[in-house]
């Protein structure tokens, strides 16, 4: 007699296959790697100076030299998370771990990274990078702060109207060229959905769980408390501080994320309203374990499968947000943005398709693939879904 063959595949790497099992999230998944991949190597993908070269018999990397500090840490960050990834501990300690490396590397960086104070980018064009036994240059050989002058660039030129050189998204306003800033543009799409999400993720977790798990008095006071941040307008908000205090795009993470956790209040407290009287956490509660572990340790991961949606909008939204400010003109001034560059297609009397179709519709499919990632998450998570998937097949 045959004995049954006992499933040893942990709950996570279940979600996971089931998540992966569409055909929407894999182009979802794909396009935020790719998008990951610019943001990481942008200054190896598109920069005027050379990646190596050698000159006089002697081999060295000027794109090394003139690495910023945003740049190192950056390439810090994701080499430490490929490494804590590879550890053999849970998700938790994994993010703690991440989070404390990424500080300390933080920290090194600011305190040894000592690049040039100005970059002349003409210089890169000249007999001394020029006249060279060799040099290998990025696949876009334009910085996305360069604006060729020396070229003779004058801005605003269609994709490949300008002789001798090829521009495959054109040029924009300035003359820098518009592939080279889409690249650069990365970061900061990245950088205000994932932070801007993270902070308000973090608030709504903590209030929703404590509304839900007392009710009663902390849930009547902590619902007003959402109330009254629901009635905030963000953009509004966000124009203000930018009007009193000046562009600054940590500011605009922390106004994103601190006004927007209520949606994810709501949905922790609906669900750790029906969890709070489920045996596990009678048991738990029965056994002495601390309030934290109650909520975090065994309520959160039965009622995570609302946020995942909710997240992806949330990080949809705030990509948004900043866009929305970058085309009223309001964004970040000293680095490139999709906002930014969509405001410039109408700047002259001419309408300037290149820098509407590009950045519009990086944009688009940003929040796009968030949204296709975040309804594949949540169809592998809760059971209701995975039931009626099986009654039909």
């Amino acid at each position: 007699m045959t004995k049954p063959v006992i499933s040893r595949e942990s709950f996570s790497a279940r979600i996971w296959r089931k998540t992966l099992a569409g055909v929407g999230v894999k182009f979802g998944l794909g396009w935020v790697a790719l998008l990951v991949f610019c943001a990481v190597f942008a200054p190896f993908l598109a920069n005027s100076m050379p990646l190596l070269m050698s000159k006089n018999g002697v081999i060295s990397a000027p794109v090394l030299e003139y690495l910023s500090v945003e740049d190192t840490w950056i390439l810090a960050s994701f080499l430490i998370a490929l490494a804590v990834y590879r550890l053999n501990i849970d998700g938790g300690k994994q993010i703690l771990l991440f989070l404390l490396g990424s500080a300390l590397a933080a920290l090194l960086v600011n305190s040894f990274v000592k690049p040039p104070v100005l970059v002349i980018y003409d210089d890169f064009r000249s007999a001394a990078y020029t006249q060279v036994d060799w040099k290998l240059m990025p696949p876009i050989p334009y910085a996305p702060v360069d604006y060729l002058r020396d070229l003779g660039s004058k801005g605003l030129e269609a994709p490949f109207a300008t002789e001798g050189h090829t521009h495959l998204m054109g040029t924009e306003e300035n003359g820098a060229d518009v592939l080279s800033r889409m690249i650069h543009a990365c970061r900061i799409s990245l950088s205000i959905g994932l932070i801007a999400s993270g902070i308000a993720l973090a608030i709504g977790i903590v209030i929703g769980g404590l509304m839900g798990y007392f009710s009663g008095v902390v849930d009547m006071l902590g619902m007003r408390l959402v109330e009254i941040f629901e009635d905030i307008p963000t953009l509004f908000l966000l124009l203000t501080f930018v009007a009193f205090f000046g562009r600054s795009l940590y500011m605009m993470m922390v106004i994103i994320g601190v006004t927007g956790w209520s949606g994810y209040a709501r949905y922790v407290r609906q669900e750790f309203l029906k969890l709070r009287k489920q045996d596990y956490v009678q048991a738990a509660v029965a056994s002495g374990l601390p309030l934290s572990s109650i909520l975090f340790r065994h309520m959160l991961p039965n009622g995570v499968a609302p946020l995942l949606v909710a997240v992806s909008f949330g990080v949809a939204g705030a990509i948004l947000s900043e866009a929305t400010l970058s085309f009223l003109g309001l964004g970040v001034v000293d680095a490139p943005s999709w906002g930014a560059m969509l405001d410039q297609a109408v700047k002259s009397s001419t309408f300037n398709w290149w820098m509407a179709v590009f950045p519009g519709g990086s944009i688009f499919m940003t929040v796009f693939a968030y949204n296709l990632i975040g309804e594949a998450f949540r169809d592998a998570i809760d059971p209701r879904l995975s039931d009626k998937a099986g009654g039909k097949a």
